[in-house]
């Protein structure tokens, strides 16, 4: 248990690390993006393209730690009312398909990262690959779903509360 906590815990700040890096990137070529247009008049081609890429990996990336955290919406104002073995069933009830519902979200981005890759389909403005950033979305996926068992197995063993 505490290896797996560890490991997880582990993997989701350095994924959420690594998503303020590219947030960080992101925000600078946008800002780089505008001056270039006002005082150069000239932008960066594909800003948008990337923009959109760095995005969608700084969402996925960062989303264990959000699970982690327990930063997500819950309703925990219904369930709080309930007696604690009502919680326990209704986290079972709610937690162990989100679980599967993850992998299987994870598991389907590997295979369109796999098959964007074997293809050799690029962006069509700057022609960048692009499958790193759905394999990095994949992972932030199984990641979250790792989480979220987590906080279950953390919730039956412990008593800790979703």
């Amino acid at each position: 248990m505490r290896t797996l906590e560890a490991v997880v815990t582990g993997l989701s700040r350095g994924l959420d690390y690594l998503a303020g890096i590219i947030l960080a990137a992101t925000a600078a070529l946008v800002v780089a993006n505008i001056l270039g247009r006002a005082l150069l008049n000239q932008s960066i081609l594909g800003t948008y393209e990337m923009v959109g890429f760095f995005t969608a990996a700084v969402v996925g990336l960062a989303l264990a730690r959000c699970g982690l955290e327990k930063g997500h919406i819950a309703l925990g104002l219904i369930v709080e009312k309930l007696p604690a073995g009502m919680q326990k069933v209704i986290d079972l009830v709610v937690n162990i398909p989100a679980v599967a519902f993850l992998i299987v979200v994870a598991y389907n981005l590997y295979l369109y990262g796999a098959t964007i890759a074997e293809t050799g389909e690029v962006s069509p403005t700057t022609q960048m690959i692009f499958y790193p950033f759905v394999y990095m979305v994949a992972f932030g996926f199984f990641v979250l779903a790792l989480a979220v068992l987590l906080n279950l197995i953390k919730q039956f063993t412990g008593g800790e509360r979703q």
